[in-house]
């Protein structure tokens, strides 16, 4: 596999979108180009059930697995939407049309149907956030995706509401299938697809799940292949559905108790960066830098409250600082889905600074 390191690496390593937009846009055009390694989750049925990825996944076959496909063609939806080279977002505007089309996305529909466990339920956000994205781009020739995106969104939808009610209690580690983080995702997109009643689903399963935690072991945080910190995983999903003041008063029991020094705070080590595992790590420090900014933007800049906030702006340069350089790495297991999350961190931080 070639090495993108030489391109695409700024040399001192800002943190600014603009300064990484056309590197993450390469990383995605070479993501969404290639079909080989990828890593399905099929449940075979049978010793005739053989087919390749393309063939169960004609949308979404690259980029080394389902959800990391779907989350990458929603940063290329959202690349254009910022702007890129003009030569990278023409081939960016192809590879959406070319994957996306209503053929492709009933197909994929129709596995989800007849699969309805899989990739629950961190692709199925990622999907409902692609539609969203689709559906209200300003670029003419993404929006064109709508109607496709939005019948596929359609069916991830019912297949949403289901779970929110069949399902006791939620995953809280910090690996694909946690919950708060696909929520909030869900949450998100069903207020701008305007789907009411998805939103009042998720936002009934979030207060049942979560409203009464407090008290959480930020000392416990983290798992040696997290890529979520499941406490502000849970913080970020609550700022959604909570009203202001009650979140306030959740917020602080439920993370008041953290101190500056606590590994939920800190940066990560990698050790072996060719361990698709270990370098989830990575993309924790990435998720919690942007987590960080956006709880801290629904806190009061008094009392505990204040404290709070001030502790979560403190962490989020380094945290950021730390994974940023390995999503424009020459390792796949690293580069098939870290640009994703940093470019949400860096939005961010950005909306955050410009709000202040």
């Amino acid at each position: 596999m070639s090495s993108h390191s030489e391109l695409l690496l700024p040399t001192e390593t800002p943190t600014d979108r603009r300064s990484w937009a056309d590197g993450f846009a390469a990383v995605v055009v070479a993501n969404l180009s290639r079909r080989f390694p990828y890593a399905t989750q099929h449940e075979t049925q049978g010793s005739d059930d053989r087919a390749l990825p393309i063939e169960l996944h004609p949308a979404f076959a690259t980029s080394y697995d389902w959800h990391s496909c779907v989350h990458m063609h929603w940063l290329a939806a959202r690349l254009l939407s910022f702007g890129v080279d003009e030569a990278v977002g023409a081939r960016l505007e192809a590879l959406l049309a070319e994957n996306l089309t209503a053929a492709n996305l009933e197909v994929e529909a129709a596995y989800l149907v007849a699969h309805p466990h899989f990739e629950r339920p961190y692709g199925w956000a990622w999907a409902l956030r692609l539609a969203a994205e689709v559906a209200t781009s300003p670029v003419s020739a993404v929006r064109a995706l709508a109607p496709a995106t939005a019948a596929f969104a359609g069916t991830v939808a019912e297949l949403v509401a289901a779970w929110t009610v069949s399902v006791p209690e939620p995953v809280r580690h910090g690996v694909h299938s946690n919950s708060a983080f696909a929520l909030a995702l869900i949450v998100e997109s069903a207020r701008t697809l305007g789907l009411a009643d998805l939103e009042a689903a998720c936002a009934g399963a979030a207060r049942r799940w979560f409203a009464g935690d407090r008290g959480w072991p930020a000392d416990w945080e983290r798992s040696g292949q997290d890529f979520l910190s499941p406490g502000l995983a849970e913080a970020d999903l609550m700022r959604l559905v909570l009203p202001a003041e009650e979140y306030v008063s959740w917020c602080v029991g439920f993370l008041g108790a953290t101190a500056p020094e606590s590994p939920i705070f800190r940066p990560v080590t990698v050790l072996d960066a060719r361990d698709g595992h270990q370098v989830h790590l990575y993309g924790l420090d990435l998720f919690r830098a942007g987590a960080a900014t956006r709880i801290a933007g629904a806190l009061p800049d008094d009392g505990d409250a204040g404290e709070l906030a001030r502790r979560l702006r403190a962490s989020v340069p380094p945290l950021l600082g730390a994974g940023l350089a390995a999503s424009v790495s020459d390792e796949y297991y690293s580069t098939h889905w870290l640009a994703t999350f940093a470019w949400v961190a860096m939005e961010s931080i950005e909306g955050s600074a410009r709000a202040s």
